[in-house]
């Protein structure tokens, strides 16, 4: 709760015509677009209820700027000189992860419930909206389960305690645990997203590996065990690296230094050297990507949901601010520019959440179309709605004026958080080229995807000229040098089709009007809306 009855007459003046510190807020209960599309796409929203009224009271959310204002430190020794290599963190850290983890973000999809994905998509929604960087670790433990199945034996001895809806950040061997978090270390300085270029050497020794070399990024090392990449006799392999070795002595890994990153402050990411670490093969040698890759697709659903989340957040707090604020006799949300303003970014804040939670659907099928869906639109979401999120942000941060600048505003910590998405598990050009890449050696994800844009068509004769325009100016797939244009279309059509489909009639009209027809200027409120008051009567 905030403080009560705060003192307004101060000795030069009186506070007036300044928003009301925010109460409680219920994530869940307030947020009619995330429960529109969690209903229509078969969410469990009883989970959901409860996972965003508590995360949501004010504790939370000061858990979430402690756990950003105080970042994790680095320890390489302890106090007689004896080296750890341990990280660290504030005590607001902690409590985030317990909360996600007991609540199952990390479990819930994998368990044999309604809405697997579709709830964890919220989940990862709802988490942005208060602290996304402990999200990292948690997403990465979600999405190293596929991975882990390569390997029977280390299957059966880490995806229970992966599964188990415990936090147990203590430092010892997984025997010893009853709930475990995944990291990943995939990228080194001469290869970063090309990983077919890694220098690490895996080498045989007994029932293992030991491992040789370095990691650029590493993230969440103070994870159980690390998903990671290195050169067998056999070609690149997926390994699983634990912290602590079979004989319960401290892995071969040398944490270097801890990123000092624009945002995702409260989450570690490190600089790691492997000195003959210790690791089990995930998989066959020389199939390390074909290994990894299940992991990279499920952490690409949440990056695809996570901006979503970002936006919301900052909307949130955009409308707060003109529902409280006055300006020229008028509060600011009665004023038809700063309407415009906000409801373009409804628009746009529902048709990211729309594509995400339709995406996150496609992960809860088992059929053939599902999977080859999936993979396709995942991309196209994490790409639209990435790049669309940073300007996103600043137009919320105008929206409050110099206070939103503040760092005691919640947007610098959205807007700082804004571009990692994008950057993580495949920049803006590696997602177009796998988005090409796709499209070119699996002919069954156009045929799904094209059918679930093509499935709105005759509900707008500007989306069906739209599309037929895509067509004429790519009969087949773009070159290379077009490939953001390309991606970038498509992606906006398989929005357009989804919220014709799925959304209120002014958001579909609004979002074809402006984003398919394209009649919007650069910029968020440089546009001509219909029913202005419907579309803001989704906030």
């Amino acid at each position: 709760m905030p403080p009560l009855n705060p003192l307004t007459q101060l000795e030069t003046h009186e506070v007036m015509n300044q928003p009301a510190a925010r109460p409680d807020l219920d994530l869940w209960q307030n947020d009619k677009i995330l429960r529109h599309y969690a209903e229509q796409m078969g969410a469990d929203q009883s989970d959901l209820g409860h996972f965003g009224s508590k995360l949501g009271h004010e504790d939370m959310r000061k858990a979430g700027r402690d756990a950003n204002r105080y970042p994790p430190e680095l320890n390489i020794f302890d106090a007689s000189g004896r080296r750890i290599d341990e990280v660290s963190f504030h005590p607001a850290y902690h409590r985030l992860m317990d909360f996600g983890l007991t609540n199952g973000y990390a479990a819930r999809p994998w368990e044999d419930k309604p809405g697997r994905h579709t709830n964890h998509a919220a989940m990862v929604y709802m988490m942005a909206e208060v602290e996304p960087g402990v999200s990292c670790p948690m997403t990465m433990t979600y999405a190293a389960k596929p991975a882990l199945e390569a390997s029977p034996v280390i299957a059966a001895e880490w995806i229970p305690r992966l599964l188990s809806r415990r936090y147990d950040p203590a430092a010892r061997p997984v025997e010893d645990k009853s709930g475990v978090t995944i990291g990943m270390a995939m990228t080194e300085k001469q290869g970063g997203s090309d990983v077919r270029a890694n220098s690490t050497i895996a080498t045989p020794d007994g029932d293992g590996y030991l491992l040789r070399g370095h990691k650029w990024f590493c993230s969440a090392p103070m994870c159980d065990a690390f998903l990671t990449l290195a050169q067998a006799e056999g070609g690149l392999t997926c390994f699983l690296v634990p912290r602590w070795t079979p004989d319960r002595q401290r892995n071969g890994i040398q944490v270097m230094r801890l990123k000092d990153k624009l945002g995702n402050r409260a989450n570690a990411s490190s600089e790691i050297e492997y000195h003959d670490a210790f690791a089990w093969r995930l998989g066959d040698e020389g199939k390390g990507v074909k290994t990894i890759v299940e992991m990279v697709h499920h952490t690409r659903l949440d990056t695809a949901m996570a901006p979503a989340g970002l936006m919301r957040a900052a909307l949130s707090e955009a409308h707060w601010w003109v529902e409280g604020r006055t300006a020229f006799q008028r509060r600011l949300i009665d004023q038809p520019l700063m309407r415009s303003v906000l409801a373009d970014m409804v628009l746009e804040h529902e048709a990211t959440t729309a594509i995400g939670m339709r995406v996150a659907k496609a992960f809860d099928g088992d059929s053939a179309t599902d999977r080859a869906f999936s993979r396709i639109a995942v991309a196209l979401a994490k790409f639209i709605s990435n790049k669309r999120c940073p300007n996103f942000i600043y137009e919320a941060m105008e929206c409050l004026g110099g206070i939103g600048y503040v760092e005691e505003s919640p947007l610098p910590l959205l807007y700082r958080e804004a571009p990692l998405n994008s950057i993580w598990e495949g920049s803006g050009n590696v997602i177009c080229l796998d988005i090409l890449r796709s499209l070119t050696r699996e002919p069954l994800a156009g045929e799904v995807l094209f059918a679930e844009i093509n499935a709105a068509k005759g509900a707008d004769r500007r989306f069906d000229d739209a599309l037929k325009a895509f067509h004429s100016r790519w009969p087949g797939l773009a070159p290379e040098s077009e490939a953001r244009w390309f991606a970038e279309r498509l992606a906006v059509l398989l929005q357009g089709s989804i919220l014709l489909r799925h959304a209120p009639d002014a958001i579909a009209d609004g979002f074809i009007a402006t984003r398919v027809a394209g009649e919007q200027g650069w910029v968020l409120g440089a546009v001509s809306l219909g029913d202005t008051g419907g579309i803001l009567a989704r906030l």
